[in-house]
C-alpha cells in the first residue's frame, strides 16, 4: 500500500513538471549572453520592457488618444465661451458640453439652457452643434421648454471657432 502511494505521487509530480515546462515557463538561456548580477538582471529586464521601476512611472508615455482634452483648442474655446454659465454636465470622452438652466436677473421665468456637442475635433463650422433650449414659466410655474432657433446658436459656433483658432496659433506658436 505504501509503495502504491509513492508510486502515485512519483507520477503526479512527474506529471505536472512535464506540464509546467512544456508550457512555456521555462525559458532556456545562454549563461553567456545574460548577466550575473542582480542589478544588471534587473536592468536588463527594465530596458525589455519586463520590469517595473519607479523611473518608468515618471516618463511622458502616451498611454491613448484623448480627442477631446484640454489640449484640443474646440473644447478650450468652449468651456472659455461657455465660463460665466453654470455647467451640468462635461464630458469631454463623449464631446458634450451641457449648461445648466440660466436667465438674467431681469426676467426669472425665462431661461435658457445650452448644449455643445462635438462631432470632430477639426476647427470648421461643422465639427461644432450648439443647441440652445428656451424655458418659458408663467405664474403657476407651468413651464415650456422649446428649441431656440435664434442667432444665439449661430454667434455661439463662429465665436468657438474664432477661439479656437487663436488658442490653435498660439499653442503652435509656443511649440516653435
Amino acid at each position: 500500500m505504501k509503495n502504491y502511494k509513492t508510486t502515485k505521487l512519483i507520477i503526479i509530480l512527474t506529471f505536472s513538471s512535464l506540464m509546467l515546462f512544456s508550457c512555456g515557463l521555462y525559458k532556456k538561456t545562454d549563461a553567456r549572453t545574460s548577466p550575473t548580477q542582480a542589478k544588471d538582471k534587473a536592468r536588463q529586464n527594465i530596458n525589455e520592457g519586463r520590469g517595473a521601476s519607479v523611473g518608468g512611472l515618471f516618463k511622458n508615455r502616451s498611454g491613448g488618444n484623448f480627442e477631446f482634452t484640454s489640449s484640443n483648442p474646440m473644447w478650450r474655446a468652449s468651456l472659455e465661451i461657455l465660463d460665466f454659465l453654470p455647467l451640468t454636465t462635461v464630458d469631454y470622452s463623449g464631446g458634450i458640453i451641457i449648461t445648466d438652466w440660466y436667465n438674467d436677473s431681469e426676467n426669472y421665468n425665462d431661461s435658457i439652457k445650452i448644449t455643445v456637442r462635438f462631432l470632430s475635433n477639426e476647427i470648421r463650422s461643422d465639427s461644432v452643434k450648439v443647441i440652445v433650449h428656451n424655458k418659458i414659466c408663467s405664474s403657476q410655474n407651468k413651464c415650456k421648454v422649446t428649441e431656440q432657433k435664434s442667432k444665439i446658436s449661430t454667434e455661439l459656433v463662429s465665436s468657438i471657432l474664432t477661439k479656437a483658432t487663436v488658442l490653435e496659433r498660439s499653442s503652435k506658436k509656443n511649440r516653435k
